[in-house]
Protein backbone atom coordinates (compact mmCIF):
# COMPACT_ATOMS: atom_id res chain seq x y z
CA UNK A 1 0.00 0.00 0.00
CA UNK A 2 1.46 4.12 -1.08
CA UNK A 3 0.65 6.34 1.67
CA UNK A 4 0.34 9.78 0.79
CA UNK A 5 1.48 12.86 2.92
CA UNK A 6 1.62 16.43 2.70
CA UNK A 7 3.42 19.45 4.42
CA UNK A 8 4.97 22.84 3.08
CA UNK A 9 8.05 21.62 5.48
CA UNK A 10 9.50 25.20 6.05
CA UNK A 11 11.11 23.38 7.72
CA UNK A 12 10.95 19.83 7.68
CA UNK A 13 10.46 19.40 11.64
CA UNK A 14 10.67 16.55 14.32
CA UNK A 15 6.73 16.73 14.09
CA UNK A 16 7.00 15.49 10.67
CA UNK A 17 9.26 13.27 11.12
CA UNK A 18 7.12 11.50 14.14
CA UNK A 19 4.22 11.68 11.61
CA UNK A 20 6.26 9.90 9.01
CA UNK A 21 7.67 7.30 11.35
CA UNK A 22 4.49 6.64 12.48
CA UNK A 23 2.98 6.23 8.68
CA UNK A 24 5.84 3.99 8.24
CA UNK A 25 4.36 0.96 10.24
CA UNK A 26 0.97 1.24 7.82
CA UNK A 27 2.66 1.54 4.04
CA UNK A 28 5.01 -0.24 2.05
CA UNK A 29 5.76 3.32 0.26
CA UNK A 30 5.04 7.00 0.83
CA UNK A 31 4.66 9.63 -1.67
CA UNK A 32 5.89 13.02 0.35
CA UNK A 33 4.31 16.16 -0.88
CA UNK A 34 6.03 19.32 -0.79
CA UNK A 35 2.78 21.77 -0.55
CA UNK A 36 3.42 25.59 -1.79
CA UNK A 37 6.22 24.46 -3.95
CA UNK A 38 6.65 27.62 -6.05
CA UNK A 39 7.00 29.57 -2.58
CA UNK A 40 10.34 30.36 -1.40
CA UNK A 41 11.86 33.69 0.49
CA UNK A 42 9.40 34.59 2.29
CA UNK A 43 9.65 34.89 6.28
CA UNK A 44 6.05 32.15 6.11
CA UNK A 45 7.80 29.99 3.21
CA UNK A 46 11.57 31.13 3.36
CA UNK A 47 13.11 27.83 1.85
CA UNK A 48 12.82 26.73 -1.86
CA UNK A 49 10.95 23.74 -3.04
CA UNK A 50 14.48 21.93 -4.11
CA UNK A 51 16.04 22.85 -0.64
CA UNK A 52 12.90 21.13 1.08
CA UNK A 53 13.44 18.55 -1.21
CA UNK A 54 17.10 17.95 0.29
CA UNK A 55 15.92 17.96 4.15
CA UNK A 56 13.25 15.52 3.95
CA UNK A 57 15.06 13.49 1.82
CA UNK A 58 18.31 13.02 3.70
CA UNK A 59 15.82 12.57 6.71
CA UNK A 60 13.55 10.18 5.89
CA UNK A 61 16.93 7.93 4.58
CA UNK A 62 16.78 6.20 8.09
CA UNK A 63 13.33 4.19 7.70
CA UNK A 64 13.25 1.30 5.65
CA UNK A 65 10.57 3.02 3.04
CA UNK A 66 10.45 3.54 -0.08
CA UNK A 67 9.84 6.93 -0.53
CA UNK A 68 8.92 9.67 -3.18
CA UNK A 69 9.50 13.19 -2.40
CA UNK A 70 7.13 15.22 -4.82
CA UNK A 71 6.82 19.34 -4.93
CA UNK A 72 3.42 20.39 -5.41
CA UNK A 73 2.43 23.81 -6.17
CA UNK A 74 0.00 25.27 -5.28
CA UNK A 75 -3.61 25.53 -6.90
CA UNK A 76 -5.95 28.83 -5.92
CA UNK A 77 -9.19 26.34 -6.38
CA UNK A 78 -9.62 23.69 -3.63
CA UNK A 79 -12.45 22.19 -5.36
CA UNK A 80 -10.05 20.72 -7.81
CA UNK A 81 -6.86 20.50 -5.60
CA UNK A 82 -7.36 16.87 -5.06
CA UNK A 83 -6.92 16.25 -9.14
CA UNK A 84 -3.80 18.43 -9.26
CA UNK A 85 -2.46 16.48 -6.58
CA UNK A 86 -2.99 13.27 -8.21
CA UNK A 87 -1.94 14.30 -11.57
CA UNK A 88 1.40 15.29 -9.70
CA UNK A 89 1.98 12.68 -7.50
CA UNK A 90 2.50 8.79 -7.86
CA UNK A 91 -0.79 6.61 -7.52
CA UNK A 92 -1.73 5.95 -3.86
CA UNK A 93 -4.33 4.25 -1.76
CA UNK A 94 -4.92 7.00 1.63
CA UNK A 95 -3.49 10.00 2.48
CA UNK A 96 -2.32 11.35 5.86
CA UNK A 97 -2.99 14.53 7.76
CA UNK A 98 -4.29 16.47 10.24
CA UNK A 99 -5.37 19.34 8.26
CA UNK A 100 -8.71 19.88 8.32
CA UNK A 101 -9.13 21.42 4.88
CA UNK A 102 -6.90 18.67 3.18
CA UNK A 103 -9.11 16.05 5.31
CA UNK A 104 -12.42 17.47 4.08
CA UNK A 105 -11.07 17.66 0.38
CA UNK A 106 -9.42 14.12 0.87
CA UNK A 107 -12.49 12.81 1.94
CA UNK A 108 -14.93 14.69 -0.83
CA UNK A 109 -12.75 13.20 -3.80
CA UNK A 110 -13.13 9.85 -2.18
CA UNK A 111 -9.93 9.32 -0.66
CA UNK A 112 -9.56 7.85 3.07
CA UNK A 113 -7.50 9.89 5.30
CA UNK A 114 -6.03 8.83 7.83
CA UNK A 115 -4.75 11.01 10.52
CA UNK A 116 -2.14 10.66 13.75
CA UNK A 117 -2.13 12.50 17.27
CA UNK A 118 0.11 15.82 16.66
CA UNK A 119 3.96 15.45 18.32
CA UNK A 120 5.17 18.03 20.44
CA UNK A 121 2.85 20.50 18.89
CA UNK A 122 3.23 23.00 21.33
CA UNK A 123 6.83 23.85 20.01
CA UNK A 124 7.22 21.69 16.81
CA UNK A 125 5.48 24.33 14.44
CA UNK A 126 7.18 25.69 11.56
CA UNK A 127 6.07 28.90 12.42
CA UNK A 128 7.44 28.57 15.90
CA UNK A 129 10.64 27.45 14.51
CA UNK A 130 11.12 29.99 11.76
CA UNK A 131 10.53 33.05 14.35
CA UNK A 132 13.17 31.06 16.50
CA UNK A 133 15.50 31.05 13.28
CA UNK A 134 14.83 34.86 13.25
CA UNK A 135 14.97 35.61 17.14
CA UNK A 136 18.07 32.92 17.31
CA UNK A 137 16.99 30.76 19.68
CA UNK A 138 17.14 27.14 20.37
CA UNK A 139 15.50 25.19 17.42
CA UNK A 140 18.33 23.03 15.84
CA UNK A 141 17.26 20.09 18.23
CA UNK A 142 13.66 19.99 17.19
CA UNK A 143 14.77 19.57 13.78
CA UNK A 144 16.38 16.12 12.22
CA UNK A 145 20.51 16.23 11.83
CA UNK A 146 20.15 16.47 8.04
CA UNK A 147 17.52 19.35 8.46
CA UNK A 148 19.95 21.27 10.42
CA UNK A 149 22.86 20.32 7.98
CA UNK A 150 20.75 21.86 4.73
CA UNK A 151 19.72 24.41 6.23
CA UNK A 152 23.78 25.23 7.13
CA UNK A 153 24.65 24.80 3.94
CA UNK A 154 22.44 27.17 2.34
CA UNK A 155 22.63 29.92 4.95
CA UNK A 156 19.06 29.59 5.60
CA UNK A 157 18.88 31.18 8.93
CA UNK A 158 20.85 34.14 7.30
CA UNK A 159 18.11 34.15 4.26
CA UNK A 160 15.11 34.12 7.09
CA UNK A 161 16.58 36.38 9.25
CA UNK A 162 16.73 39.11 5.79
CA UNK A 163 13.82 38.35 4.32
CA UNK A 164 11.88 39.26 7.51
CA UNK A 165 13.46 42.43 8.61
CA UNK A 166 11.62 45.28 6.89
CA UNK A 167 12.85 48.58 5.63
CA UNK A 168 8.70 49.52 5.10
CA UNK A 169 5.54 50.19 6.70
CA UNK A 170 3.02 47.15 6.72
CA UNK A 171 2.64 43.85 5.25
CA UNK A 172 6.01 43.59 3.38
CA UNK A 173 4.30 40.21 1.42
CA UNK A 174 1.37 42.20 0.50
CA UNK A 175 3.63 45.33 -0.95
CA UNK A 176 5.27 42.84 -3.23
CA UNK A 177 2.43 40.57 -4.50
CA UNK A 178 3.28 37.33 -2.36
CA UNK A 179 0.16 35.53 -1.19
CA UNK A 180 -0.88 32.44 0.55
CA UNK A 181 -3.06 29.81 -0.99
CA UNK A 182 -5.21 27.02 0.71
CA UNK A 183 -5.02 24.57 1.60
CA UNK A 184 -1.93 25.32 3.70
CA UNK A 185 -0.55 22.37 5.39
CA UNK A 186 1.93 23.18 7.76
Amino acid sequence: MRGFYIGRFQPYHDGHHHMVEEIAGEVDELVLGIGSAGDSHTRHNPFTAGERVMMVTKSVAEFDLTTYVVPIEDLERNSVWVSHVRSMSPQFDVAYSNNPLVVRLFEEAGVEVRSSPMFRREVLEGNELRERMIRDERWRELVPDAVETVIAEIDGVDRIRQVASSDANGDDRAAVGVGDAAPDPE
